[in-house]
Formats: structure tokens, sequence, C-alpha cells
């Protein structure tokens, strides 16, 4: 198995730059103790023996300094090639070192093979290496076995083989760990820009939300007020000369609609900062029958079960249906009787508007080709649908409107704010 690893900017891979000083201080090891045993006369060497181990381990040096300004060492197609060389030079300085100190080059045959082929290789080349010089001892000093000093060569020369293998294996281990950090810097570069992306994607779908929200909170509730208030101006119009009384009670009702829309854009900025009291939803919702009663209509509120805690989304959901439901019979369904009831279950809140109008078709409001405005109508249901819950809309010709509205007590905090509409905190005519 051939180990590879990517280059880092001015350092090269661990493990040849490894090879590279290793082999290098081996070298200049065996080098000196080849000339100090010429120098001393100690061994069988005379002059050319010398020079040419001297230029064999030049060799093995020029080899060294080639590989690694020329980049071989980040190029495979090289690597037998080189090992090859080396080998061939270690039997050539071996054979005409004086000293005989030349066997620790082998050393550096698993050791470079390490970082090329993987441990196995390795291991199988240190094993030949120490065959052989065996088998070099066999063929050269009989009894080789007997003597300490042979035995102790093999043995210092199978440490050495170990060492050798060790730290190669330390080398390797320390470049996987550096191409694992350097995977995790990209992965975490990658990843961060991903994120900024999903941050802007988010910022603008939080910015498209809050849009539909100001456009829902625009249609509910001034909308809402201001129909109210065109209502009681045309009242007040009508029996401003038959009825004097009549008409100031339809301006008074004129204002007091004037005053809670103002109210509710008081209350739209202080939900906007986070400070939006919280009201019960049986008030809000008397308030806002008994506005509604103010016209032609007869509108009633009856309520089921314990409000108890009840979600600020939850609450906003149910008032603007209810809200968007009795503007819509003021304006559209010409109806003389409005209920407005609401159930408190254990889980869930259900508001039920129901009108004696003349109705619509809902399938042409369903396809789009109706008349009717369906904002309201279409804000109701996403309403819902953000907080858990659903809206339904039953209606006919001549059959009058039923809007029911269902949603969990406890609505989650991330649908409380994409769903919440700014809610009144108390009724004020």
């Amino acid at each position: 198995m051939a180990v590879s690893c990517t280059p880092l900017p001015g350092k090269g891979c661990p493990g040849p730059a490894a090879v590279s000083w290793v082999s290098t201080m081996v070298y200049g090891v065996v080098l000196a103790a080849g000339l100090y045993y010429s120098a001393m006369g100690l061994g069988s060497g005379n002059g050319t023996r010398t020079a040419g181990f001297v230029a064999v381990m030049a060799l093995l040096l020029a080899l060294e300094v080639a590989q690694r300004w020329l980049g071989l060492r980040d190029r495979q197609w090289p690597v037998v090639t080189l090992l090859s060389a080396r080998l061939g030079l270690f039997v050539a300085a071996a054979a005409l070192d004086p000293s005989g100190e030349s066997r620790a080059l082998f050393v550096l045959v698993p050791f470079a093979a390490y970082f090329a082929f993987g441990r196995t290789v390795s291991l199988a080349l240190a094993a030949l290496c120490l065959v052989l010089l065996i088998a070099t001892f066999m063929l050269r000093v009989p009894h080789w076995y007997t003597q300490a000093t042979y035995l102790s060569d093999v043995l210092m020369f199978g440490v050495g083989l170990i060492l050798a293998i060790a730290m190669a294996n330390i080398a390797v281990g320390e470049q996987a760990g550096r191409a694992r950090l350097e995977k995790t810097l990209r992965d975490l570069e990658e990843s961060h820009v991903q994120l900024t992306e999903y941050s802007a994607q988010v910022a603008e779908l939080s910015a498209e939300a809050e849009r539909n929200r100001l456009a829902r909170d625009i249609h509910d509730s001034l909308g809402h007020h201001l129909t109210a208030i065109a209502v009681q101006l045309e009242k007040a119009a009508a029996f401003l000369e038959r009825d004097r009384a009549t008409a100031d009670q339809a301006l008074a009702d004129a204002r007091s609609s004037a005053r809670q829309a103002l109210a509710d854009v008081r209350m739209s900025v202080r939900a906007l900062r986070g400070d939006q009291p919280a009201t019960r939803l049986t008030v809000m919702l008397a308030d806002l029958v008994r506005q509604a009663a103010a016209g032609q209509q007869r509108v009633t509120l009856t309520v089921s079960g314990d409000e108890g805690p009840v979600s600020t989304g939850a609450r906003a959901v149910l008032y603007r249906s209810a809200q968007e439901a009795l503007t819509n019979a003021r304006r559209h369904s010409g109806a003389q009787e409005v209920t407005v009831s609401v159930t408190f279950g254990d889980q869930e809140a259900r508001l039920v508007v129901t009108d004696d109008g003349h109705g619509f078709d809902l399938g042409k409001y369903d396809s789009g080709s109706g008349s009717r405005d369906g904002f309201g109508l279409s804000g109701m249901r996403e309403r819902a649908a953000l907080a858990g819950g659903h809206a339904q809309i039953s209606s006919r010709p001549r059959g009058g409107t039923t809007v029911t509205v269902t949603v969990p007590r406890s609505a989650a905090a991330g649908s409380e704010t994409a769903a919440n509409a700014v809610v009144p905190a108390g009724a004020s005519g």
C-alpha cells in the first residue's frame, strides 16, 4: 500500500522529508567511519578502494539532493527506480567500505519502503536484509555464530531495522494526522461558506415571513376598524336628518372604532418591541363582539370550557380569525345575525363564526374566479397552519357562511413568531 499526502506549502510531505534527513545523517556517519578507518590504516582497504567508497557515498548524497530539490519525492513513478538505485549503491558501498560499517545503510531500505509501499512491504524487506546479512556471514566467516562480535552485529542490525520501521510508522501516523487535519479544515471552510449562504437564505425567508405577517395584520386589524368606521359614518349620514340621536350614536361608534384602530397601531409597535402584555381571549372576543353588535347585525358570543393558559400564537390566530369573519359578515354577507362561539378543550381551542347571510360560491373562491376579496380568508388559513392548526370555511349561495378555526392551546415558540398577529391588550371603547 503506497502512502501519499497533500504537500503543505513550503514543507512538502512529512514522509519523504524524514527519509531525506535520516538518510543524509546515516550517509554522513558511514562516510566518516570509512574515512577514519582508512586514515588510521585499519581494515583491509587501500587508496583505490577508499576512493571508490567515497565516490559511492557522494553519489548517494547527490541522489538525496536531486530527489529533494527536483521534486521527485512527490511523484510516484520514480519510487521503485530510486529505491533500486539506492540498493545497488548500498551494495557497492558495503563492498568498498574499509570499516565494514556500511551494513547500516541497509536499514534505510525498509525505512524508505514504508513511505512508498506501506508496512507489509517494509517488514518483508527488513526480513530480507537481515537474511542477507546472515547469509554474508555464513559465506565469509566459518562458525560466525560462535563469535560474539558477529552475533552482536546481527543483533544490532536487527534492532536498527526495528527502530527504522518504528520511526517510519510514527512519521506516517503524523502524516495521516496532518492529512486529516487538512481535510477537517477544508470541511470547516466549506461548512462556513454553506452556513453563510444558509444564514442569508434564512434572513431572506424571515423578511418575507415578516412582510406577510404585517400584510395580514394591516388587513385584519386596520381593515376591520376602517370597515366599521365606514359603516357607522354611512349610518350617521342616513339618520342625520331623521334621527339625530341615532346619528350621534353612529358617530360615537365611528370615533370608538378610530380609537381602537389607533390602539391597534400602538399595540403593533409594542409587539414588535417584545413588550406586548397577555390578555385573556374571552375578554378580547367580548370586546370584538360588542363593537360588531353596534351596527345593524345581532352578534352573540358563547364560550365553552375553561380558557386557562392559551399561548400567544393560539390567541392571535383565534382573535384575528374572529375579527376577519365578523368583518366579512358585515361587509359582504348582508347577515342579520352572527354567532361567535369558542370552545376550549384539553389540547385544542376551536372558534366557530356563523352568519345567516347570502353566502358565496366557495368553489369559485377557491379557484380564484370569484369577485370576493379572499385575502383575509387566505391569511386566516395561513395563520392557523403556521400555529399548527387548520381553518375551514363552508358556504353556499343564500345558505350563510361558517368559519371554523382549530389550533393547539400551546403553539410552538417558532409558530408564535411566524403566525402571531398583533392582538389588542384589552377592550377599549
